[in-house]
């Protein structure tokens, strides 16, 4: 059975759509330019699902309708309940959806290949139509797993830490080695016990691939989950024969592959040694009973008050524990206060501060924090040493200087901002017992020019404010 030509028209919105996903990654590449960026990606696909709905032979369309009003609904009441801290596993959830769509799809095409129009001449599946099926379930069922995992470890259901299994290295290669050797058999045997070992093996090592990975390499596996879903999804638009999701599926799958890229350069990390997991696992230079014996100062708000309000400079820099207490307001609140009382303030972003790509950003976006305030490493680091208040406020790996210093530690070589330079430190954390999420201790909390804050982030930047308003 042959696929039914599209007509041409199709082919037009089809590409039209592809555009406006095109302007969409273009606009969502600046907080400024996000919210358009987000108009034409939902304009887009608007485009594609009408054009497929019009150009099929739908069965039920009633029911297609149905199912795409829930699916709506329950994404509209997610989004608006959501809260901005939760943000990160939501994504991992979503990516879980669409992997395993994926896998849906690959199999419903495997069961009823009529309707997808991929029989041969001899009444079985085109040799490359299997194939196509095969990469999209096998990526599909490792996106699922693989976002569960990280869903859970962001929502702290499960424990950040790395699980490392004996062997672990030569199960995952093992069972690469098998799942791209059974794709391949598929496209000479169609046989039922093919493809369910694929789907099995697949969802097995989406599971074993992100266990092993630590906490502060989240942001990684959050970009990198994304970009296979977007492989999946293009994958599965050569199997249904869509243009448009072929190209949605190649955008998504190479934006996400060069954002893993960056966040890998970020932290000075290889993909593969991100991949192969475990960052973290030795914790630390320096471990709980150091830090107890080492001095620190700790400061009050309204000592930070004082400070800031004769301050020239201040720079914000916000970590995840602000997310956790949800004090970008208040934050934005204090930057304020002290704008009109003459202070210059800026925001510095790291990126992987947080627990996905731009999630500081997010909140900041969501507290009305003007953009043109907010800077990333490279553009604000040499600004530190002008600074007369570095402010800290749950972040901690990406202002420890470990990462410049000492070589045995499991973030060296990571780019850090340069706190150290700032004529004085606030640092804003619930206890000194902490460390980052990857278990380092901070030279940061002793040195001389640091004040520790120890509180919960929005009860000690609203003390701020009282005392700045008095």
């Amino acid at each position: 059975m042959e696929h039914a030509a599209v007509p041409a028209w199709a082919m037009l919105a089809y590409l039209a759509s592809g555009v406006l996903f095109i302007l969409a990654l273009r606009g969502l590449s600046s907080p400024g330019t996000s919210r358009a960026g987000n108009r034409y990606g939902m304009i887009g696909m608007l485009i594609a699902v009408v054009t497929t709905l019009v150009t099929h032979e739908i069965a039920n369309l009633p029911e297609i309708l149905a199912a795409i009003a829930i699916g709506g609904g329950i994404g509209w009441i997610i989004a608006r309940r959501i809260a901005m801290t939760d943000m990160p596993q939501l994504v991992a959830a979503f990516h879980s959806l669409v992997g395993l769509a994926a896998v849906l799809v690959g199999w419903a095409a495997y069961l009823n290949p009529e309707a997808f129009g991929i029989v041969g001449a001899d009444g079985l599946i085109n040799p490359v139509s299997r194939l196509e099926a095969g990469l999209g379930i096998a990526i599909g069922a490792i996106t699922f797993s693989g976002s569960v995992i990280a869903f859970l470890k962001l929502a702290g259901k499960m424990s950040g830490a790395p699980i490392l299994l004996p062997a672990r290295h030569v199960i995952n290669l093992g069972t690469l080695v098998a799942i791209v050797g059974l794709t391949g058999y598929f496209m000479t045997d169609q046989s039922l016990w093919v493809i369910a070992t694929i789907t099995a093996l697949a969802f097995l090592i989406g599971f074993l691939l992100i266990i092993p990975i630590g906490g502060a390499d989240m942001p990684v596996v959050v970009s990198m989950l994304n970009s296979y879903s977007g492989w999946a999804a293009a994958a599965m638009g050569f199997t249904l024969h869509n243009t448009a999701m072929i190209i949605t599926g190649a955008l998504v799958g190479s934006s996400g592959a060069i954002l893993s890229y960056i966040m890998c350069k970020a932290m000075n990390r290889g993909f593969l040694s991100v991949i192969a997991g475990g960052f973290g696992a030795d914790a630390s230079a320096g471990g709980g009973e150091a830090r107890e014996q080492r001095p620190w100062k700790r400061g009050s708000a309204e000592d930070a008050a004082y400070m800031l309000g004769e301050a020239e400079k201040v720079i914000i820099i916000p970590g995840y524990g602000m997310a956790v207490s949800q004090a970008q307001h208040a934050l934005r609140e204090m930057a304020d206060l002290l704008k009109a009382k003459g202070v210059e303030v800026k925001y510095a972003i790291h990126p992987v501060a947080g627990r996905m790509p731009g999630h500081m950003n997010v909140l900041l976006a969501e507290a009305n924090v003007p953009y043109d305030e907010v800077f990333e490493l490279e553009d604000i680091n040499s600004e530190f040493a002008t600074a007369d208040v570095a402010f800290i406020i749950g972040a901690n790996d990406v202002v420890n200087p470990a990462a410049k210093t000492d070589k045995s530690s499991p973030i060296y070589g990571m780019p850090v901002f340069d706190v150290d330079k700032a004529k004085q430190v606030f640092f804003i954390k619930r206890s000194m017992g902490g460390v980052g999420y990857a278990g380092v201790d901070n030279d940061v909390f002793y040195m001389d020019q640091t004040l520790m804050l120890l509180a919960d982030a929005k009860k000690m930047v609203e003390d701020i404010n009282k005392a700045l308003a008095h």
